[in-house]
């Protein structure tokens, strides 16, 4: 009985095969192009900035202009309390906005803010500083840490709000139905059941606007401005690593560039701790679903 023509071959099988493995050869070099550049930033960083890690970098100020020596104690410090206030601006206004999109208002406005807050998450971030420059380094005539905590918590809104209402969508309308069919106001069925069933996804929000944020220099060149010194007043202007870094980066001497190093691999091991803790919550999210 004459095969039928519409049978594959062995040829024809194996040229199938072999087509899906250099498919599979070219898709896996893909990949490889794409989480190169981590690896390869992640081991020049530990290359040169190891070298200038130890006990004085974390505790002790920058030395004066050209001597050997000194750390980033002010800046890594500075960095935190940045980010604390950007969070105070940026979580309470991005969540409620959030909040907002995902249970109120009507679909041609949350369309409009949908647009607005995507078009605020591709503003660069020297605009932001720019603005806020005007708002508040001008009127008050000083660059302060309250300019920079401001600058860093408006950009952070835009995606805290996206976030928080792409997490509050997921929560069954059971969950809502149930509740008002009980007679519970709306306004407690949101803030106490769906808002604390998306708690977990609202926290990977934030924590991934922060991890956005907290290596943005120039918001900061405008706003914060960056000194030598411990801050105790934040109407003052206040150290920053990408500050610090900006400014060792650009210097003349060979010490500075090696802590600008040593800075860098410091703030590159805070983002990837943040990412890392995203993962964590995400992934529990997902098993809990």
């Amino acid at each position: 009985m004459a095969a039928s023509p519409y049978l594959p071959t062995e040829r024809f099988a194996r040229w199938r095969k072999a087509k899906s493995t250099a498919v599979t050869c070219v898709l896996v070099l893909c990949a490889l192009a794409v989480i190169a550049p981590l690896f390869l930033v992640i081991y020049f960083l530990i290359v040169h900035g190891s070298s200038s890690i130890d006990i004085n970098f974390f505790t002790q100020l920058p030395k004066p202009t050209g001597e050997d020596g000194g750390g980033m104690a002010n800046a890594i410090v500075g960095t935190m309390e940045l980010l604390a206030m950007a969070s105070i601006v940026g979580v309470p206004l991005g969540v409620l906005g959030g909040i907002y999109l995902a249970e109120y208002g009507s679909d041609k406005a949350n369309d409009w803010l949908r647009f607005a807050a995507d078009v605020l998450n591709g503003v660069p971030s020297i605009v932001w500083g720019m603005v806020v420059y005007l708002m508040l380094v001008v009127p008050f005539k000083t660059f302060s840490a309250y300019a920079g905590g401001v600058a860093l918590g408006l950009m952070m809104v835009p995606l805290v709000m996206r976030t928080t209402e792409e997490v509050l969508i997921l929560v069954p309308q059971s969950y809502r139905e149930a509740a008002l069919a009980l007679g519970v106001a709306r306004w407690k069925v949101i803030m106490v059941i769906v808002v604390r069933t998306a708690l977990k996804g609202i926290a990977t929000g934030v924590i991934v606007a922060l991890a956005r944020i907290a290596g943005e220099t120039a918001p900061l060149l405008f706003t914060a401005l960056g000194n030598n010194f411990w801050n105790h007043n934040l109407k003052e202007p206040i150290a920053a690593l990408p500050l610090q870094i900006f400014a060792y980066a650009i210097s003349p001497y060979d010490d500075w560039h090696r802590q600008a190093w040593a800075g860098a691999l410091v703030l590159m091991a805070l983002i990837l701790a943040l990412n890392i803790t995203v993962r964590i919550l995400s992934r529990d999210r997902t098993h809990n679903h």
